[in-house]
């Protein structure tokens, strides 16, 4: 499971090169699964659950975002979405749209969607983000023994979020990708194992990372829920790791790429790299 800490903000958890799980949870709110196919047929379910104390209310709605060749996720403004965006946001139907969940109760939300007769073979794609109201807070009546002059008070209120993929794949489609350099790199954060991911084909591709060294038992390194969609070609995957964990990388590693293992689990590719 992965959990992320409270803080400020919207997080936002879709496969973008760390480490991925069939749960993801943002605050108080567990969700699964991270990620949603659809073939244009049936629909299918998203669990939520308050693991709080509390009772909270969360509203789901649709967005559009796309990724970057560093991996990221841009979120894009409903003026600027393109003609497949739009009708991944058509055809992708759910319920309920606001949910109060007390706590340890789950709730499920039912996807479906709506393939118009006509509609070009592709993979269209919109994120469903469940983001969290926060509670009404009564107004605080002011000091009549302050000055009014000393300023403005401000409190500010977390409001946390996630956000899964909702792929809708329509007519024959294929994809394959291909293992690039490696490398190790010092981040802000701290030390990163790095590797460029190339994709073809006509649809996302998605799976695990595995870093094994020749004659050592166990994997360096395990990634879930790696993703590279249409819209990119290539990009770039940057993992976190320990200072220690940095130092055995380097040099000769094997690295495979795996479908995830719902559905087998069979090489996308593999290669051998000299980690500097």
């Amino acid at each position: 499971m992965l959990r992320f800490l409270k803080g400020f903000g919207l997080f936002t958890a879709a496969a973008l090169g760390a480490a991925a799980s069939p749960a993801l949870a943002a605050g108080d709110l567990l969700v699964a699964p991270t990620r949603v196919v659809l073939d244009g047929s049936r629909g299918t379910e998203v669990v939520l659950n308050n693991i709080g104390a509390e009772p909270a209310t969360y509203r789901i709605s649709l967005e559009i975002k796309r990724m970057t060749g560093e991996g990221g996720l841009d979120e894009i403004a409903e003026e600027n979405v393109t003609a497949a965006e739009r009708r991944a946001l058509d055809m992708i139907a759910f319920s309920p749209r606001r949910v109060t969940l007390p706590p340890n109760q789950p709730q499920v939300v039912r996807v479906g969607v709506r393939v118009p007769e006509g509609t070009p073979p592709g993979e269209y794609r919109a994120h469903m983000l469940f983001r969290a109201v926060p509670d009404a807070v009564a107004a605080v009546p002011a000091d009549p023994a302050k000055p009014e002059n000393e300023g403005v008070s401000i409190a500010l209120t977390p409001i946390y979020g996630i956000t899964i993929p909702v792929i809708v794949r329509v007519g024959d489609l294929g994809a394959e990708a291909s293992i690039g350099e490696a490398w190790v790199s010092e981040t802000q954060d701290g030390p990163a194992f790095n590797f460029d991911l190339t994709r073809t084909g006509n649809r996302s591709v998605y799976g695990d990372i595995q870093v094994t060294r020749p004659g050592v038992p166990e994997p360096l390194l395990v990634a879930r829920g790696i993703a590279v969609y249409p819209e990119v070609a290539a990009r770039k995957v940057s993992l976190r790791v320990p200072s220690e964990l940095a130092a055995k990388l380097k040099g000769p590693v094997h690295i495979r790429y795996s479908e995830d293992r719902e559905i087998g689990g069979g090489t996308i590719d593999e290669a051998e790299r000299v980690v500097k």
